[in-house]
Parts: structure tokens; C-alpha cells; sequence
């Protein structure tokens, strides 16, 4: 079941998708949606019939309560840049301002020089969790969807802290859709994807998601024991090889670069990169 957030005239409503059109959840987003306990349910349920939503799709979840990060998380990536597995997850945050949709276009702030494309899997959260061992925390897992973490890399490197180098607004794409997992199996749903990024219609990034060394459910578990974690929160779980900043030379992002972001059965994210005027 594809499940999206999409945009009317009237404002955002939660939607499924379905082959040639949508059905209206009779709820303003998919945040609004998965706060209620019962959301699989109306997820599955009848209701007004929309026109196919296309392109006009809104983040996922618009407003998601913590969006929480994973850095060094695919074994490539982490050999890539001469770091050791790490023994915990590696974790920042970004903030919803920096959110777009799957199709809106990347605007690059004016304040760096050095933005980058990370393809990543998310996961999105179902239901309330806290201090959940790893069956639980996979059945608190909605799903999944696309997301690129779209880096100021020299923002990132002026400390040892990452997020001013993670949370510039209007940077992150996600979407189109949230992939709803068998809440029985929604652990294993997502371990043997492959994820890919071209920029410009260059493959940079192909790797299956079976390379992360935290996976989904371990995450949910992990971060579960730090905070209480809510219906819409997003973990993005971190990037594979080939990212700009670890090529010879670097390449970052220009003014029209196009980036497509694609998870095998997930879906795909294209966005045209804009300048910051």
C-alpha cells in the first residue's frame, strides 16, 4: 500500500495512491493520518475518489514531530572515507524547514559552496515507541520512503558536530510515497533494496540497502531507548558510496543540476537544484 501526502487547492491531504488516481484519507497529511491508533485501517478504508496526484506531492509528512540521522552507516561509505565501523550509531538531527517535496527543487543557500547529494533509505515511523526491544520496534515501523540528504559540506566540516551542515531549508527531498511494511515484517521489508543516485543523469550512488550496518529495526530500538519516538517521525539511515566530497576531484552541486534519488519498490525522488537568489 502507497500512502502520500498531497497538495490541492484546498490545501494537503493524506491520500493513497492507487494505479489512476488517489483516495482521500479524510485527513489534512500523513502525519495527521498515523496519529491516529487505528491508521491502518483508514489507510485501507473507502473514500473520495482524486485525480491521479502526479507530480504534486508535499513531503510525506510535512511537519514530523523529530527527524532524526544516521551518518557512517553503509560499509562502502564508511571505507570510502577511511573511517572504522562504528560500534554505535552515529546520530544528528534536521529540522522540518528543510523538508521539500519528492519533485520541488532543491534550493541551494547561498552560504555554501560545497552541497552534496546523499541517497538514503527512511523509515517512518507507526506508532509510539519507547525503550523497544527489536520485535517491537519493527512493528512500530510504518514504512518506508525516499529521502536525499542534501549536505553543506563545508558547513558540516567547520566542527565535529554535522548538523549546520544538515538542516539549510528547502534541501531535503522525501517522498513521493510511504511504503507501508506488514506490520509483522516490517524489519526485513526494506534490507535488500537497491538504491541508486545519478546526478544529471550520471550514476554516482548504487548500493543495496542490505549494506547497512545498523538496519531499520535496530535503529527504531536504539533510538527508542534516548527518547520516546511518535507517529511521523522520520530516521533517515545514512548514505552508501559515492558521494561528491569523497571523489577526485570533488564535485558538488551547480545551479540545474537535476538528482534523482530511486529505491527499488520505494520509488523515486527528481529534483532540479536551484540557486539561492
Amino acid at each position: 500500500m502507497k500512502l502520500a501526502t498531497i497538495r490541492t487547492s484546498a490545501g494537503t491531504r493524506a491520500v493513497r495512491v492507487e494505479d489512476d488516481h488517489a483516495v482521500d484519507l479524510g485527513l489534512p497529511d500523513l502525519g495527521a493520518l498515523l496519529a491516529q491508533p487505528d491508521w491502518r485501517s483508514r489507510a485501507a478504508a473507502d473514500g473520495a475518489r482524486l485525480p491521479d496526484p502526479g507530480r504534486d506531492v508535499a513531503p510525506v509528512v510535512p511537519r514530523p514531530e523529530k527527524i532524526v540521522c544516521v551518518g557512517i552507516n553503509y560499509r562502502a561509505h564508511i571505507a570510502e572515507m577511511g573511517r572504522e565501523v562504528p560500534e554505535f550509531p552515529t546520530l544528528f538531527a534536521k529540522f522540518p524547514p528543510a523538508l521539500v517535496g519528492a519533485y520541488d527543487d532543491i534550493v541551494l543557500p547561498a552560504e555554501s559552496e560545497a552541497m552534496d547529494w546523499e541517497a538514503e533509505l527512511a523509515i517512518v515511523v507507526g506508532s509510539p515507541v519507547h525503550r523497544a526491544d527489536l520485535d517491537t520496534a519493527a512493528r512500530a515501523i510504518a514504512g518506508y520512503t525516499v529521502l536525499n540528504d542534501v549536505t553543506a559540506r563545508d558547513w558540516q566540516y567547520r566542527t565535529l558536530q554535522w548538523l549546520q551542515g544538515k538542516t539549510f531549508a528547502t534541501t531535503t527531498p522525501v517522498g513521493p510515497h510511504l511504503v507501508v511494511s506488514d506490520a509483522q515484517d516490517a524489519a526485513a521489508a526494506a534490507l535488500d533494496a537497491r538504491m541508486t543516485c545519478h546526478v544529471d543523469g550520471a550514476e554516482m550512488q548504487s548500493a543495496s540497502t542490505a549494506d547497512l550496518v545498523f538496519g531499520p529495526a535496530e535503529l527504531v530500538g536504539y533510538l527508542s531507548r534516548i527518547m520516546p519516538l511518535s507517529p511521523g517521525d522520520l530516521i533517515a539511515t545514512g548514505t552508501p558510496g559515492g558521494v561528491g566530497h569523497a571523489r577526485t576531484p570533488k564535485r558538488y552541486l551547480t545551479d540545474g543540476s537535476v538528482v534523482t534519488t530511486r529505491i527499488e519498490g520505494i520509488g523515486e525522488c527528481r529534483n532540479t537544484c536551484r540557486a539561492e537568489k
